[in-house]
């Protein structure tokens, strides 16, 4: 996500009002961080449910997945 995507998710969830007021560079450098770490459990989960189907090449689409954490 990009930081306007992440500001715009804070904005819609309500929770930059409890902090963009105050010291708005840390904040957003932890909020940054907690959805660099939603996306990357969300993809592992993802990859592992590929896995799971075992045979006919889904193991392609896993290490698609998996990959897209290492774009940047």
């Amino acid at each position: 996500m990009t930081q306007d995507e992440i500001i715009l998710t804070a904005d819609a969830s309500g929770l930059s009002y409890y902090g963009m007021g105050k010291d708005r560079e840390r904040f957003l450098h932890h909020v940054e961080t907690f959805a660099a770490l939603v996306s990357s459990a969300e993809r592992e989960a993802c990859a592992k449910v590929c896995e799971a189907q075992g045979e006919y090449g889904w193991q392609q689409y896993a290490d698609a997945i998996r990959a897209r954490g290492e774009l940047k």
